[in-house]
Parts: C-alpha cells; sequence; structure tokens
C-alpha cells in the first residue's frame, strides 16, 4: 500500500492551504494511506478526513534541536511511508528530506518561487504580476509524486454541522440576520487594517447582521472584548476557547472579513466568501483565499505607495508606509459585504 507523509509545521494560514489539495487527494486515490506531520494546534484542520492520520511535533521539546530532527526521522521511517511531500521546504524539512533521500525514499518539496518573490517585493524594478498560487503549488507537489490532481475538479464539502456548545453560542443573536466573520488582527501590524476603521465596519454592519469577533490572545481578545461590549449584534468566538468550535462557527457564516492571515484561508477552505484586506502585502504574491475573486480583495493604494508588496509577511515597513491600509475606504470594506449578503 502507498503512503504518503505530508510534512507541514506551520504557520497556521499554510497549514490551512493544503486543505484543497487533500481533499483532491483523497478523492482521487481513495486507497491512499496519508499521515500529516505537523504542530498538534493544526489537527482540527483534518478531522474531515477520515482515513488521514495525523502525528504532531514538537520542536521545543520532543523534537528539539538536530537530535530531535534525527528521532522524528526515524519515528516516520517507522510509519513506513513510501512517498514524502514536503510541503514546507524549511531548514528542518530539508534535513528530514535530506535523511530520507539517503534511505532510497521517494521525496519531492514545494517550490518557494524564491527568484519571482525578490522580484516582486524589491524596491527598484518591481515586477508587479501574480504568482502562482500557494494551494496550487502544493498540488503540484503531489503531482510530482505521481499522484494527479488538479484543483479545478475541488468540491467543498457541506457546512459542519453545530455542536451542543457552539449552537448555544449562536442561539444568542437574532436566527433571521446573516452571519458575518470579522478576524481584524493579523502576524505583522503592516497586514492589519486600522482598528479604528474597523470598528466603523462593525458598528454599521452590525445593526442589521450578526458578527462573529475572530482573534486569541491577550491583546486581541481586550480589544475585542470592548465592540462586544458596545455592540448589541456582536459575539467573540475566543469565548469558545476552542478551534474546532470555531471552525464550526466559520464554516456557517454568509461571510469573513479577513486581513491576509489564517481565517481567510480557513473560511475560503468552506467555501465561505471572503471580503480580504492587504496591506503591506498583496494577493499577487500566492496567498489570496482559495478561489477567491478579485473584487473581494481590497488592497491599497499602490499608486501612492508604489513599494506595495513590501514582504511576503507584511513584516517589512519601507518610511511613512504606516498608515497604508487608511487608503482602503471603510465604505468600500462595507460595501464588498452588502454585495455578497444582499440580493
Amino acid at each position: 500500500m502507498k503512503h504518503l507523509l505530508v510534512l507541514r509545521f506551520s504557520s497556521m494560514g499554510d497549514v490551512a492551504m493544503m486543505i484543497p489539495s487533500l481533499r483532491c487527494l483523497v478523492k482521487s486515490y481513495p486507497d491512499l494511506k496519508i499521515t500529516i506531520v505537523s504542530k498538534k494546534i493544526y489537527k482540527p484542520f483534518f478531522k474531515e478526513f477520515e482515513n488521514c492520520n495525523f502525528l504532531e511535533v514538537d520542536f521545543k521539546n520532543k523534537y528539539k534541536g538536530i537530535r530531535g530532527l534525527f528521532d522524528l526521522f526515524k519515528e516516520l521511517k517507522k510509519l513506513k511511508p513510501t512517498h514524502i511531500a514536503d510541503l514546507h521546504s524549511v531548514l528542518r524539512t530539508h534535513f528530514l528530506r535530506m535523511l530520507f533521500r539517503l534511505s532510497f525514499y521517494r521525496v519531492k518539496k514545494l517550490e518557494k518561487l524564491r527568484k519571482e518573490k525578490k522580484k516582486l517585493f524589491r524596491a527598484k524594478n518591481k515586477v508587479l504580476k501574480p504568482l502562482v498560487p500557494t494551494q496550487y503549488r502544493y498540488a503540484e507537489v503531489f503531482c510530482k509524486l505521481g499522484f494527479n490532481i488538479d484543483l479545478t475538479n475541488h468540491q467543498f464539502p457541506l457546512p459542519k454541522a453545530l455542536s451542543n456548545q457552539s449552537q448555544q453560542f449562536v442561539d444568542s443573536l437574532d436566527s433571521r440576520k446573516k452571519l458575518i466573520g470579522v478576524a481584524p488582527f493579523a502576524s505583522y501590524v503592516g497586514k492589519i487594517y486600522p482598528l479604528d476603521l474597523m470598528q466603523k465596519v462593525v458598528a454599521y454592519l452590525q445593526q442589521d447582521n450578526n458578527i462573529f469577533l475572530f482573534g486569541n490572545g491577550d491583546y486581541e481578545t481586550a480589544k475585542l472584548k470592548v465592540w462586544e461590549k458596545a455592540f448589541p449584534n456582536v459575539l467573540g468566538c475566543y469565548n469558545l476557547n476552542s478551534l474546532d468550535l470555531e471552525l464550526e462557527i466559520i464554516s456557517n457564516l454568509d461571510v469573513m472579513i479577513s486581513m491576509d492571515s489564517a481565517n481567510g484561508h480557513i473560511a475560503a477552505n468552506y467555501n465561505i466568501a471572503v471580503v480580504s484586506l492587504w496591506g503591506l502585502t498583496h494577493p499577487f504574491a500566492g496567498y489570496a483565499p482559495f478561489m477567491s475573486k478579485n473584487e473581494n480583495m481590497l488592497v491599497s493604494d499602490n499608486e501612492k505607495y508604489p513599494l506595495i508588496p513590501t514582504s511576503a509577511y507584511g513584516n517589512k515597513t519601507p518610511r511613512n508606509y504606516e498608515d497604508v491600509m487608511r487608503t482602503i475606504d471603510v465604505n468600500d470594506v462595507i460595501l464588498a459585504v452588502n454585495k455578497l449578503i444582499k440580493p
């Protein structure tokens, strides 16, 4: 029996982007044994795949350092894989890939498109053209291993059934209103829509809709609690304290408003329309939500700020580029949402 190991350790958004390819893989090769190797926190993403195994990795303790990677390699070998897909392509997976190749395993890795990205992110002679989306580059790895899949044949699942806890959470709202998710945070400030502007978006949309807020950690939840208390039709999903339960809520939304961040990818995986807001990053870098439409991706003013995109992660802020996202008008965000929820 063929047994595929899939390596992708982080980040949440990149792990979430694996899902469309895995769906196509499972459908096309129902007898293929698959083991996902990733961090424990991401396990809920893969529960829809009944025949997929999940191996947790902890690089701070169990698999720390070079010796830890050797231990991980030995453990992975015991699973008797036949194919290894490296969807991460970082130092750790480079090392593991080398060990597997020395043991004559069939291994393929993600193409990072470093040269193309350098042209897209450089300040001078910038080449502003779209790169191959990450979801399709994941699919290419599987194809190179001999598992021919086509993402144009991807089929979305039905929304997740709400558990009792999720249902009780939702029942506190008006069931006649549309459900809108708002995920206002990202890993870097350069990808976050100014909170004073996002508050205006929330304040307006909550009048006729139910708003679910997504965020985690003390800083983010403290900010979101202010909105939850201020507006009657707003709930903070951090109260659920569970990624499993948040996935249930997200899969039943009508629209998600997201930065260039994980929540947009999670929603897109369930065929939820995503209005994504882009600051120092850009959809052309290949990180747009799956099958997202151009009109739903609101990008900061590239003429006023020609250095956009500055990086893949939004972690490079040129001088006087702190307010790039203020060029995205609040009314444009509201209009994009209303186009999706109103007949």
